[in-house]
């Protein structure tokens, strides 16, 4: 089978012929029709995600396809269940070997290419907003990197949950995405000053952060008392430093979150979160946005949209056509 393997830090990862893996005890066998991309990606390649797998590996973290075969010890799973799968690694390959227990069933009228693109980004918001900062109906919600993967999520959840929706991203084309999400209020980073923007709405609440860097300063400094700030990444390359003295004169939290780290140690505050959202998903509540759906032999070029940020919402690899 092929495989887009990451053999050095130094390199550029590329597709690979491997052997079909078998399943060890515990694991599921996918025959994966779709692969959601995340700016992790990026990271694993370089080697400084904080969850870089040892080398040799296969990058792509999350997929959606069909369990083809199962391990001993499996149960509630079946060859032919279509299902979505947080591996973490292994999802730009054909087939992939996972623990059974990151895997979730796929309502009937779910494609694939909506379920690959939507554990992280809609997992990581909701969580954050839900489990994290215990957002309220009526507070002020602002959303940097509000066109991106996870920034989009946030938006279209904070308005679910209640919240006034204000979505900061680079220029007319991802403002309108985000508008199009649910936001009630945008600011251009691009000619627009952030922390006088906020201040003319009343200052934020809660802070929704991917990029850090300038933007989590100007954001931090628009907070009204008791707002929580929420690290969720770091795109713009700069993790920025909080003075904890800055913290005390508006008693501000600042609540880390990093969703795939529940999964070690509150599995159930993951697989809570994802029933609520699939529950949305088929009410019609959420609309997964995918700007680019890619084949195989893209994934260097969707890679490429995340590295330059010229993506709004997700890119996802097509391994598998759906009729």
């Amino acid at each position: 089978m092929k495989a887009f393997l990451v053999q050095s830090h130094e390199s550029s990862p590329y597709l690979h012929d491997v052997d079909v893996p078998e399943p060890a005890e515990g694991e599921i066998r996918v025959r994966i029709h779709a692969c959601g991309l995340n700016f992790a990606d990026l990271l694993m390649v370089k080697g400084t995600y904080q969850d870089t797998p040892e080398l040799p590996f296969t990058l792509g973290m999350e997929v959606s396809g069909i369990v083809d075969s199962l391990g001993n010890g499996v149960n509630g799973f079946a060859p032919g269940d279509r299902v979505a799968v947080f591996g973490g690694q292994g999802g730009l390959a054909e087939f992939g070997c996972f623990d059974a227990r990151r895997a979730v069933h796929l309502p009937d009228e779910m494609p694939m290419v909506d379920a690959a693109a939507f554990q992280i980004a809609y997992g990581t918001s909701h969580v954050a907003l839900d489990h994290r900062a215990r957002l309220k109906p009526g507070e002020t919600l602002l959303v940097l990197g509000a066109a991106g993967g996870v920034g989009l999520t946030a938006v279209e959840i904070g308005k679910l949950m209640g919240a006034t929706v204000v979505a900061c991203a680079r220029g007319a084309g991802k403002l309108q995405a985000a508008k199009s999400a649910g936001a009630d209020h945008l600011i251009d980073a691009e000619t627009q000053d952030i922390r006088t923007e906020m201040k003319a709405l009343g200052g934020a609440d809660v802070v929704y952060d991917p990029v850090g860097g300038e933007q989590f300063v100007a954001a931090f400094r628009s907070c009204k008392p008791e707002a929580r700030l929420l690290p969720i990444g770091f795109a713009s390359g700069d993790v920025p430093q909080i003075k904890s003295n800055h913290l005390l004169v508006k008693n501000l939290s600042v609540l880390g979150v990093y969703w795939g780290g529940y999964l070690q140690f509150r599995p159930d505050v993951v697989t809570g979160s994802l029933a609520t959202l699939m529950q949305w998903y088929c009410d019609g509540r959420l609309t997964p946005h995918v700007s680019h759906t890619l084949p195989f032999d893209g994934v260097a070029e969707g890679l490429d949209l995340l590295r330059s940020r010229k993506s709004t919402g997700k890119v996802v690899i097509r391994l598998v056509d759906e009729n």
